[in-house]
């Protein structure tokens, strides 16, 4: 026996909770691996670095559209097999980007990315608490998401490194070797998983008749599209003020503290949580532009958005769990759609910004749309949970 997060569980139920968390830091990292190497992938592919953002933009919207679609496709299909398939695609797909010289084709494979990681976030999402014993069902969701985190503090940073190091590419590379290990991993770690039961599409309708679902639904839009507007052009914005070998340095700082915000909030109520969360990247987004133009401040303020945005993922299912607890996989499919569509939404109108205003004006953005989650809290602030 061994434990999770203090919960007694037997070895298999804890190679299996690894193993998706792994799962999860792998896609988390492929899908965010732009953020770092924004910049040699627009003059490596002679694009602008808004264009090259859409990068983030083909993934957000295919994982927004798959979360909820898939489900419905694969009905009553094995969900470790499923998960192993995916995997390989995103092998593929992250080979295939690995070696294109041609923007289009990049965007192809970034859509065929974003197919796997929409499937991969729903489904171990809803199958965590199905691989350990009834009394660990919450702390192994605890640790499947900290692969998020993880990949904040250890694969955006990672790829940043390996792209001064060696090359963009080899970043893409190194996804694709250890999507392919995961493959193999699930399949021998994972029970089989027949779906409970097939979901349909009046499920999803049903969860959106919910009040406090679609007030969920409305400051994951709002945190997260203005997140991504400023963070997507991270790298362009602190450059000319810490120098392309920092960069690696800031994003780890990012991520440490984004794994502690995650903790941090999860021992919150998701009302309070959402509260902190829009309250720190309001403020933190306002002071970038004045605070960020040494490194000093900007480790400063990068270690409160982390702080801030770390817990978003918990938080939001857990609003999304309270708000429809009999229905799990459909709530979560809803949840992770608007979640990855709020990823593409942000990528997308950072870079308009960024190519029309200049990148300093994106940090107006998540200061506007994160004050408008506060204003949504505020008028629910009676909300369970």
């Amino acid at each position: 026996m061994t434990t999770i997060c203090g919960e007694s569980v037997d070895a298999g139920s804890w190679a299996a909770s690894v193993t998706m968390a792994t799962t999860v830091f792998t896609v988390v990292t492929a899908e965010m691996l732009p953020v770092g190497l924004l910049t040699p992938m627009s003059e490596s592919l002679h694009v602008t670095e808004g264009t090259a953002g859409l990068a983030l933009t083909a993934t957000g919207v295919t994982s927004a559209v798959a979360a909820p679609v898939l489900p419905l496709l694969l009905g009553k299909l094995d969900r470790r097999a499923v998960l192993g398939g995916l995997m390989v695609l995103l092998a593929a797909s992250a080979f295939a980007a690995a070696v294109t010289s041609d923007f289009v084709v990049l965007m192809v494979t970034r859509v065929l990315m974003g197919v796997s990681i929409g499937g991969v976030w729903l489904f171990t999402v809803s199958l965590a608490r199905r691989v350990v014993p009834p009394n660990a069902a919450g702390p192994a969701t605890s640790l499947i998401f900290s692969g998020i985190g993880i990949a904040s503090v250890l694969g955006i940073p990672a790829g940043a490194y390996v792209g001064e190091l060696a090359g963009w590419r080899w970043a893409f590379a190194g996804v694709g070797v250890l999507a392919l290990a995961l493959s193999v991993a699930l399949s021998i770690f994972l029970p089989q998983l027949a779906p409970e039961r097939p979901v349909r599409l009046s499920d999803v309708r049903e969860i959106l008749h919910l009040k406090q679902v679609r007030v969920g639904l409305v400051l994951v839009a709002l945190i997260v599209t203005g997140h991504f507007a400023a963070y997507t052009y991270v790298r362009p914005l602190l450059e000319p003020h810490t120098g392309p070998a920092l960069i690696g340095v800031l994003l780890l700082a990012y991520g440490a503290a984004g794994v502690i915000g995650n903790f941090l909030t999860g021992a919150l109520r998701p009302h309070r949580a959402l509260t902190a969360i829009a309250a720190g990247i309001a403020l933190t987004a306002l002071a970038m532009p004045i605070v960020g133009t040494t490194t000093t401040g900007a480790l400063g303020l990068l270690v409160i958005w982390g702080l801030a945005y770390g817990g978003t993922t918990v938080s939001t299912q857990a609003w999304a769990h309270a708000a429809a607890p009999s229905a799990p996989e459909s709530s979560s499919a809803v949840l992770v759609g608007v979640y990855n569509g709020s990823i593409a939404l942000g990528a997308f109108t950072g870079g308009r910004v960024a190519d029309h205003f200049g990148t300093t004006a994106v940090t107006w953005l998540p200061a506007v749309l994160a004050t408008a989650a506060l204003a949504v809290l505020l008028a629910n602030r009676g909300q369970r949970g």
